[in-house]
């Protein structure tokens, strides 16, 4: 059964930690109702920017990505409010 959720970033400019989900890969996208980009990465000190992270466009396709656990990832958005969807899709 495959594991999926959602992580908002409430305030552009703050980083957001992933969500505590073990496993080793996951499908990562920017909602489709978002209005700008998101950004996801961790520049080794639990943060990222968009001077640093990996842009998502609402209308980009998924990304996989290999991490052991969902947090070991941040987001952060250039709007207030925009959301990842996130789908786990290897244990």
């Amino acid at each position: 059964m495959a594991e999926s959720g959602q992580i908002t970033v409430t305030t552009a400019g703050t980083a957001v930690q992933g969500t505590d989900v073990d496993g080793m890969l996951f499908l990562i996208s920017a909602h489709p109702d978002n209005t700008d980009t998101v950004w996801i990465g961790n520049d080794g000190s639990s943060d990222v920017t968009n001077a640093n992270g990996f842009p998502l466009q609402p209308t980009g396709a998924p990304i996989p990505m290999g991490v052991v656990n969902l947090d070991r990832l941040w987001f952060d958005a250039d709007m207030s409010g925009e959301k990842i969807c996130w789908l786990k899709i290897q244990a």
